[in-house]
This record gives structure tokens, sequence and C-alpha cells, in this order.
């Protein structure tokens, strides 16, 4: 039975991304909402955690219909070079049942 997926990421940009013009950032960052929103997923919450961590500048949680929806988010971010400029690390849930 399908339901929905969240995916916690945590995420800090790479060298290339302060190579960028800020109309290349904000390009980047269009189609990643815009691939999101084609396969049906929305974000949850984006949090900026650079004042309370080393390692992190940013982490959020986004919701997907399905893993399908996943897959395809991530093959499309891979079509336009994204973790060329981002390293992150992910996690993949689904809501815990009610006991």
């Amino acid at each position: 039975m399908a339901q929905p997926i969240y995916k916690v990421w945590f995420a800090k940009y790479k060298v290339p991304w302060y190579e960028l013009t800020t109309e290349e950032k904000n390009k980047l960052m269009a189609q990643n909402v815009e691939s999101l929103k084609q396969v049906g997923a929305e974000e949850i919450i984006f949090c900026n955690s650079m004042w309370s961590s080393e390692e992190w500048l940013g982490w959020g949680v986004e919701k997907y219909p399905n893993i399908e929806a996943v897959q395809k988010h991530t093959e499309y971010l891979f079509s336009i070079n994204w973790f060329e400029y981002l390293e992150s690390k992910t996690y993949l849930g689904t809501e815990m049942p009610s006991p």
C-alpha cells in the first residue's frame, strides 16, 4: 500500500555554489521547487541552522506522495548537477502508526 514518504535533509553548499551568480543560484533553487511540485511533493519546513551547527547550514522536511516521487525528484536533481553545488545527508521514513 502506497503511503507518503517523508525526507529529512541536512545540507551545506560546496565551493562551486559560491562561484555562481545570484541569478544562477536563484534559477537552481527555482528548478528544485518546480521539480518538487511536478512530483506532487511539498516542503514542510526549511530551517536555517548555520547559527547552531558547524556541520550543516540548513535542514528541512519534504513530504512525497510515494517512493516513486522521491526517486523521480532525485533523478531530476542529478540532471541539473544539483549535487555539484550542495552536499547533503538525507533520511527517508513513513509516518509512525499510533499505538
